[in-house]
Protein backbone atom coordinates (compact mmCIF):
# COMPACT_ATOMS: atom_id res chain seq x y z
CA UNK A 1 0.00 0.00 0.00
CA UNK A 2 2.76 2.44 0.91
CA UNK A 3 4.68 1.59 -2.26
CA UNK A 4 1.64 2.56 -4.33
CA UNK A 5 1.59 5.95 -2.58
CA UNK A 6 5.21 6.66 -3.45
CA UNK A 7 4.63 8.03 -6.99
CA UNK A 8 2.25 10.73 -5.71
CA UNK A 9 4.83 11.89 -3.16
CA UNK A 10 7.54 11.87 -5.84
CA UNK A 11 5.45 13.76 -8.39
CA UNK A 12 6.05 17.42 -7.38
CA UNK A 13 9.83 17.27 -7.58
CA UNK A 14 9.87 14.76 -10.45
CA UNK A 15 7.63 17.01 -12.56
CA UNK A 16 9.86 19.98 -11.77
CA UNK A 17 12.92 18.09 -13.02
CA UNK A 18 11.03 16.99 -16.14
CA UNK A 19 9.83 20.53 -16.85
CA UNK A 20 13.34 21.95 -16.44
CA UNK A 21 14.71 19.36 -18.87
CA UNK A 22 12.02 20.13 -21.48
CA UNK A 23 11.71 23.91 -21.25
CA UNK A 24 14.72 25.05 -19.24
CA UNK A 25 12.38 26.45 -16.57
CA UNK A 26 10.71 24.94 -13.52
CA UNK A 27 7.39 26.74 -14.16
CA UNK A 28 5.89 23.98 -16.29
CA UNK A 29 6.41 21.66 -13.32
CA UNK A 30 3.89 23.62 -11.27
CA UNK A 31 1.37 23.42 -14.09
CA UNK A 32 1.95 19.68 -14.43
CA UNK A 33 1.34 19.19 -10.71
CA UNK A 34 -1.84 21.26 -10.88
CA UNK A 35 -3.14 19.13 -13.76
CA UNK A 36 -2.18 15.97 -11.83
CA UNK A 37 -4.10 17.09 -8.73
CA UNK A 38 -7.20 18.31 -10.62
CA UNK A 39 -7.31 15.07 -12.63
CA UNK A 40 -7.19 13.15 -9.35
CA UNK A 41 -10.11 15.12 -7.94
CA UNK A 42 -12.20 14.59 -11.07
CA UNK A 43 -11.25 10.94 -11.45
CA UNK A 44 -11.79 9.86 -7.85
CA UNK A 45 -15.50 9.06 -8.09
CA UNK A 46 -15.40 7.19 -11.46
CA UNK A 47 -12.34 5.23 -10.28
CA UNK A 48 -14.04 4.40 -6.98
CA UNK A 49 -17.15 3.18 -8.79
CA UNK A 50 -15.01 0.98 -11.01
CA UNK A 51 -13.34 -0.57 -7.97
CA UNK A 52 -16.71 -1.27 -6.34
CA UNK A 53 -17.99 -2.85 -9.55
CA UNK A 54 -15.11 -5.20 -10.37
CA UNK A 55 -13.60 -5.59 -6.90
CA UNK A 56 -10.79 -3.65 -5.21
CA UNK A 57 -8.07 -6.25 -5.84
CA UNK A 58 -8.72 -6.60 -9.54
CA UNK A 59 -9.45 -2.91 -9.95
CA UNK A 60 -6.28 -1.78 -8.16
CA UNK A 61 -4.13 -3.99 -10.40
CA UNK A 62 -5.78 -2.47 -13.46
CA UNK A 63 -5.36 1.10 -12.20
CA UNK A 64 -1.75 0.60 -11.12
CA UNK A 65 -0.73 -0.87 -14.48
CA UNK A 66 -2.50 1.98 -16.28
CA UNK A 67 -0.68 4.48 -14.08
CA UNK A 68 2.64 2.78 -14.83
CA UNK A 69 1.86 3.05 -18.54
CA UNK A 70 1.13 6.76 -18.14
CA UNK A 71 4.42 7.46 -16.35
CA UNK A 72 6.29 5.37 -18.95
CA UNK A 73 4.69 7.37 -21.78
CA UNK A 74 6.00 10.57 -20.19
CA UNK A 75 9.51 9.22 -20.71
CA UNK A 76 9.05 9.23 -24.47
CA UNK A 77 7.72 12.74 -25.14
CA UNK A 78 9.28 16.19 -25.00
CA UNK A 79 6.42 18.35 -26.24
CA UNK A 80 4.90 20.52 -23.48
CA UNK A 81 1.19 20.20 -24.44
CA UNK A 82 1.52 16.45 -24.94
CA UNK A 83 3.19 16.09 -21.55
CA UNK A 84 0.28 17.97 -19.98
CA UNK A 85 -2.18 15.60 -21.66
CA UNK A 86 -0.33 12.48 -20.54
CA UNK A 87 -0.15 13.63 -16.92
CA UNK A 88 -3.95 13.37 -16.81
CA UNK A 89 -3.77 9.55 -16.99
CA UNK A 90 -1.86 8.82 -13.76
CA UNK A 91 -3.51 11.83 -12.13
CA UNK A 92 -7.05 10.56 -12.70
CA UNK A 93 -6.03 7.09 -11.54
CA UNK A 94 -4.43 8.44 -8.36
CA UNK A 95 -7.86 9.63 -7.24
CA UNK A 96 -9.08 6.05 -6.90
CA UNK A 97 -5.99 4.33 -5.50
CA UNK A 98 -6.31 5.63 -1.94
CA UNK A 99 -9.99 4.67 -1.78
CA UNK A 100 -9.24 1.22 -3.15
CA UNK A 101 -6.47 0.45 -0.69
CA UNK A 102 -8.53 1.81 2.19
CA UNK A 103 -11.33 -0.57 1.15
CA UNK A 104 -8.87 -3.48 1.16
CA UNK A 105 -7.75 -2.50 4.65
CA UNK A 106 -11.38 -2.58 5.82
CA UNK A 107 -11.71 -6.16 4.61
CA UNK A 108 -8.40 -7.28 6.07
CA UNK A 109 -8.33 -5.89 9.62
CA UNK A 110 -10.90 -6.90 12.28
CA UNK A 111 -13.26 -4.08 13.21
CA UNK A 112 -11.92 -3.82 16.74
CA UNK A 113 -8.36 -3.31 15.48
CA UNK A 114 -9.27 -0.89 12.71
CA UNK A 115 -8.58 2.41 14.56
CA UNK A 116 -5.12 1.19 15.50
CA UNK A 117 -4.43 -0.02 11.95
CA UNK A 118 -5.49 3.29 10.39
CA UNK A 119 -3.39 5.23 12.92
CA UNK A 120 -0.34 3.12 12.11
CA UNK A 121 -1.04 3.64 8.41
CA UNK A 122 -1.13 7.42 8.93
CA UNK A 123 2.15 7.20 10.81
CA UNK A 124 3.85 5.25 8.01
CA UNK A 125 2.43 7.65 5.42
CA UNK A 126 4.47 10.46 6.97
CA UNK A 127 7.57 8.40 6.28
CA UNK A 128 6.49 7.95 2.66
CA UNK A 129 5.91 11.69 2.30
CA UNK A 130 9.49 12.27 3.42
CA UNK A 131 10.95 9.40 1.37
CA UNK A 132 9.38 10.48 -1.94
CA UNK A 133 11.32 13.73 -2.49
CA UNK A 134 14.53 12.14 -1.15
CA UNK A 135 14.20 9.29 -3.66
CA UNK A 136 13.63 11.78 -6.50
CA UNK A 137 16.75 13.68 -5.47
CA UNK A 138 18.80 10.48 -5.55
CA UNK A 139 17.38 9.25 -8.86
CA UNK A 140 17.68 12.74 -10.36
CA UNK A 141 21.46 12.46 -10.10
CA UNK A 142 21.24 9.91 -12.91
CA UNK A 143 19.08 12.09 -15.16
CA UNK A 144 15.85 14.06 -15.18
CA UNK A 145 13.83 11.10 -16.54
CA UNK A 146 14.99 8.52 -14.02
CA UNK A 147 12.51 9.62 -11.30
CA UNK A 148 9.63 8.99 -13.72
CA UNK A 149 11.02 5.53 -14.41
CA UNK A 150 11.13 4.97 -10.65
CA UNK A 151 7.48 6.04 -10.35
CA UNK A 152 6.47 3.59 -13.09
CA UNK A 153 8.47 0.81 -11.42
CA UNK A 154 6.78 1.52 -8.07
CA UNK A 155 3.37 1.10 -9.73
CA UNK A 156 4.39 -2.22 -11.32
CA UNK A 157 5.79 -3.57 -8.05
CA UNK A 158 2.65 -2.45 -6.22
CA UNK A 159 0.56 -4.43 -8.71
CA UNK A 160 2.41 -7.60 -7.73
CA UNK A 161 1.83 -6.92 -4.03
CA UNK A 162 -1.93 -6.27 -4.16
CA UNK A 163 -3.58 -9.02 -2.06
CA UNK A 164 -6.29 -11.13 -3.68
CA UNK A 165 -9.78 -10.81 -2.26
CA UNK A 166 -13.04 -12.40 -3.37
CA UNK A 167 -15.58 -9.89 -4.63
CA UNK A 168 -19.33 -10.30 -4.67
CA UNK A 169 -20.70 -8.13 -7.42
CA UNK A 170 -23.79 -6.07 -6.57
CA UNK A 171 -26.38 -5.32 -9.24
CA UNK A 172 -26.75 -1.62 -9.96
CA UNK A 173 -30.41 -1.70 -8.93
CA UNK A 174 -29.42 -3.14 -5.53
CA UNK A 175 -26.69 -0.60 -4.81
CA UNK A 176 -27.60 1.50 -1.76
CA UNK A 177 -27.21 5.25 -1.85
CA UNK A 178 -24.19 6.91 -0.28
CA UNK A 179 -25.11 8.35 3.15
CA UNK A 180 -23.94 11.86 2.26
CA UNK A 181 -25.89 13.65 5.00
CA UNK A 182 -24.65 11.35 7.76
CA UNK A 183 -21.11 11.54 6.39
CA UNK A 184 -21.09 15.33 6.02
CA UNK A 185 -19.40 16.08 9.39
CA UNK A 186 -16.62 13.60 8.65
CA UNK A 187 -16.16 14.98 5.15
CA UNK A 188 -15.90 18.42 6.76
CA UNK A 189 -13.13 17.02 8.98
CA UNK A 190 -11.29 15.71 5.92
CA UNK A 191 -11.63 19.11 4.23
CA UNK A 192 -10.28 20.86 7.33
CA UNK A 193 -7.31 18.48 7.46
CA UNK A 194 -6.30 19.26 3.88
CA UNK A 195 -7.06 22.98 4.25
CA UNK A 196 -4.99 23.67 7.37
CA UNK A 197 -2.13 21.29 6.54
CA UNK A 198 -1.58 22.97 3.17
CA UNK A 199 -1.18 26.39 4.77
CA UNK A 200 1.84 25.03 6.66
CA UNK A 201 3.28 22.55 4.16
CA UNK A 202 3.13 24.95 1.22
CA UNK A 203 4.35 28.01 3.14
CA UNK A 204 7.34 27.01 5.30
CA UNK A 205 9.62 29.43 3.44
CA UNK A 206 7.52 32.60 3.92
CA UNK A 207 6.74 31.55 7.50
CA UNK A 208 10.43 31.49 8.46
CA UNK A 209 11.24 34.57 6.36
CA UNK A 210 8.56 36.43 8.33
CA UNK A 211 10.74 35.79 11.38
CA UNK A 212 13.86 37.06 9.63
CA UNK A 213 15.35 33.56 9.52
CA UNK A 214 17.31 32.09 6.58
CA UNK A 215 15.48 30.00 3.99
CA UNK A 216 17.45 26.91 5.05
CA UNK A 217 15.35 26.71 8.23
CA UNK A 218 12.11 26.18 6.27
CA UNK A 219 12.75 22.45 6.43
CA UNK A 220 12.65 22.64 10.21
CA UNK A 221 8.96 23.58 10.11
CA UNK A 222 8.13 20.54 7.96
CA UNK A 223 10.28 18.32 10.17
CA UNK A 224 8.39 19.47 13.28
CA UNK A 225 5.02 18.99 11.54
CA UNK A 226 5.86 15.50 10.23
CA UNK A 227 7.56 14.38 13.44
CA UNK A 228 4.62 15.52 15.55
CA UNK A 229 2.23 13.73 13.20
CA UNK A 230 4.13 10.47 13.63
CA UNK A 231 4.11 10.88 17.41
CA UNK A 232 0.39 11.75 17.45
CA UNK A 233 -0.51 8.72 15.34
CA UNK A 234 1.64 6.44 17.50
CA UNK A 235 0.07 7.71 20.72
CA UNK A 236 -3.42 7.31 19.27
CA UNK A 237 -2.67 3.75 18.14
CA UNK A 238 -1.34 2.97 21.62
CA UNK A 239 -3.88 4.58 23.93
CA UNK A 240 -6.01 7.21 22.27
CA UNK A 241 -8.85 5.38 20.51
CA UNK A 242 -11.41 6.55 23.10
CA UNK A 243 -10.66 10.25 22.63
CA UNK A 244 -13.28 12.39 20.89
CA UNK A 245 -12.71 14.09 17.51
CA UNK A 246 -13.56 17.47 19.04
CA UNK A 247 -10.26 17.32 20.95
CA UNK A 248 -8.27 16.95 17.73
CA UNK A 249 -10.26 19.64 15.94
CA UNK A 250 -9.54 21.87 18.93
CA UNK A 251 -5.84 21.19 18.41
CA UNK A 252 -6.25 22.22 14.77
CA UNK A 253 -8.03 25.45 15.68
CA UNK A 254 -5.50 26.39 18.35
CA UNK A 255 -2.53 25.42 16.17
CA UNK A 256 -3.74 27.45 13.19
CA UNK A 257 -4.47 30.50 15.33
CA UNK A 258 -1.03 30.24 16.97
CA UNK A 259 0.74 30.15 13.60
CA UNK A 260 -1.38 33.04 12.30
CA UNK A 261 -0.66 35.19 15.38
CA UNK A 262 3.04 35.59 14.46
CA UNK A 263 4.37 34.86 17.96
CA UNK A 264 7.93 34.27 16.82
CA UNK A 265 9.72 30.94 16.74
CA UNK A 266 7.97 29.60 19.87
CA UNK A 267 4.57 30.30 18.31
CA UNK A 268 5.49 28.77 14.93
CA UNK A 269 6.96 25.61 16.45
CA UNK A 270 4.12 25.23 18.99
CA UNK A 271 1.48 25.74 16.28
CA UNK A 272 3.11 23.21 13.95
CA UNK A 273 3.36 20.71 16.82
CA UNK A 274 -0.31 21.13 17.77
CA UNK A 275 -1.41 20.59 14.19
CA UNK A 276 0.93 17.63 13.73
CA UNK A 277 -0.13 15.91 16.95
CA UNK A 278 -3.80 16.24 15.95
CA UNK A 279 -3.70 15.27 12.28
CA UNK A 280 -3.09 11.51 12.60
CA UNK A 281 -5.79 10.92 15.24
CA UNK A 282 -8.27 13.10 13.32
CA UNK A 283 -7.60 11.27 10.05
CA UNK A 284 -8.08 7.96 11.86
CA UNK A 285 -11.30 9.00 13.60
CA UNK A 286 -12.85 10.36 10.41
CA UNK A 287 -11.79 7.34 8.35
CA UNK A 288 -13.20 4.78 10.80
CA UNK A 289 -16.45 6.75 11.12
CA UNK A 290 -16.78 6.85 7.33
CA UNK A 291 -16.31 3.09 7.08
CA UNK A 292 -19.12 2.46 9.56
CA UNK A 293 -21.44 4.64 7.48
CA UNK A 294 -20.56 3.37 4.00
CA UNK A 295 -22.44 0.39 2.54
CA UNK A 296 -20.08 -2.44 1.66
CA UNK A 297 -20.82 -2.27 -2.07
CA UNK A 298 -19.85 1.41 -2.30
CA UNK A 299 -16.89 1.69 0.04
CA UNK A 300 -14.26 2.38 -2.60
CA UNK A 301 -16.37 5.17 -4.06
CA UNK A 302 -17.12 6.60 -0.62
CA UNK A 303 -13.47 6.56 0.46
CA UNK A 304 -12.47 8.07 -2.88
CA UNK A 305 -14.91 10.91 -2.26
CA UNK A 306 -13.39 11.37 1.20
CA UNK A 307 -9.85 11.62 -0.17
CA UNK A 308 -11.06 13.96 -2.93
CA UNK A 309 -12.62 16.28 -0.35
CA UNK A 310 -9.34 16.33 1.58
CA UNK A 311 -7.53 17.11 -1.67
CA UNK A 312 -9.93 19.95 -2.39
CA UNK A 313 -9.17 21.40 1.03
CA UNK A 314 -5.45 21.14 0.33
CA UNK A 315 -5.88 22.88 -3.02
CA UNK A 316 -7.90 25.70 -1.46
CA UNK A 317 -5.34 26.19 1.30
CA UNK A 318 -2.51 26.25 -1.23
CA UNK A 319 -4.36 28.88 -3.23
CA UNK A 320 -4.92 30.92 -0.07
CA UNK A 321 -1.18 30.94 0.62
CA UNK A 322 -0.57 32.37 -2.84
CA UNK A 323 -3.19 35.14 -2.89
CA UNK A 324 -3.94 36.11 0.75
CA UNK A 325 -1.86 37.72 3.50
CA UNK A 326 0.34 35.11 5.16
CA UNK A 327 -1.39 35.38 8.55
CA UNK A 328 -4.85 34.89 7.04
CA UNK A 329 -4.23 31.52 5.35
CA UNK A 330 -3.77 29.42 8.55
CA UNK A 331 -6.50 31.42 10.26
CA UNK A 332 -8.97 30.34 7.56
CA UNK A 333 -7.77 26.77 8.12
CA UNK A 334 -8.73 27.16 11.76
CA UNK A 335 -12.15 28.44 10.66
CA UNK A 336 -12.63 25.27 8.57
CA UNK A 337 -11.74 23.17 11.62
CA UNK A 338 -14.15 25.11 13.84
CA UNK A 339 -16.90 24.66 11.23
CA UNK A 340 -16.29 20.89 11.18
CA UNK A 341 -16.52 20.85 14.99
CA UNK A 342 -19.82 22.77 14.90
CA UNK A 343 -21.20 20.38 12.28
CA UNK A 344 -20.26 17.37 14.39
CA UNK A 345 -22.04 18.87 17.40
CA UNK A 346 -25.12 19.73 15.33
CA UNK A 347 -25.48 16.22 13.92
CA UNK A 348 -24.93 14.70 17.37
CA UNK A 349 -27.62 16.98 18.81
CA UNK A 350 -30.08 15.97 16.08
CA UNK A 351 -29.31 12.31 16.72
CA UNK A 352 -29.78 12.67 20.48
CA UNK A 353 -33.09 14.51 19.99
CA UNK A 354 -34.27 11.74 17.68
CA UNK A 355 -33.46 9.10 20.30
CA UNK A 356 -35.21 11.13 23.02
CA UNK A 357 -38.32 11.44 20.85
CA UNK A 358 -38.49 7.67 20.36
CA UNK A 359 -37.97 6.62 24.00
CA UNK A 360 -41.30 7.94 25.42
CA UNK A 361 -43.15 5.88 22.82
CA UNK A 362 -41.60 2.63 23.96
CA UNK A 363 -43.87 2.38 27.00
CA UNK A 364 -47.08 3.15 25.09
CA UNK A 365 -49.00 1.78 22.18
CA UNK A 366 -49.71 -1.86 21.44
CA UNK A 367 -48.89 -4.49 24.09
CA UNK A 368 -45.82 -6.61 23.64
CA UNK A 369 -46.30 -9.65 21.45
CA UNK A 370 -46.59 -13.02 23.13
CA UNK A 371 -43.99 -15.69 22.57
CA UNK A 372 -46.24 -17.45 20.04
CA UNK A 373 -46.89 -14.24 18.17
CA UNK A 374 -43.14 -13.48 18.09
CA UNK A 375 -42.43 -16.92 16.64
CA UNK A 376 -45.06 -16.42 13.94
CA UNK A 377 -43.56 -13.03 13.12
CA UNK A 378 -40.10 -14.58 12.74
CA UNK A 379 -41.40 -17.20 10.32
CA UNK A 380 -42.98 -14.47 8.24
Amino acid sequence: MQLARLPATMAPLAFTLLATAITGSYRLGGVLMSVFVVAGLLGSIPAGRLLDRIGPSRGLRLLLMSSAAGFTALLTVSDGPLVLALVVIPGAIEGGLNGGFRTLLAGTVPDGQLPRAVAVDAMILEGVLIAGPILVSLLGMGGSLLPLAGMAAACVLSTLLVPSREHRRTARADRPALPIRAALPWLACQFAIGHLLSTIEVAPLPLVERLGAPAALAGLVIAVLSGSSIVGSALYAWRGSRLKPGLFLGGFVLGGVTVAADLGWPGLIAGAMLIGLSVGPLVTTASVAMQRLLPEGRRAEGFSVSFAVQGAGFALGSLAVGVLPLWLAPLLGSVSSAAAFALLKLVKKEKDEGVSAVRPQLGTGAPAATGGQQNRDRRR
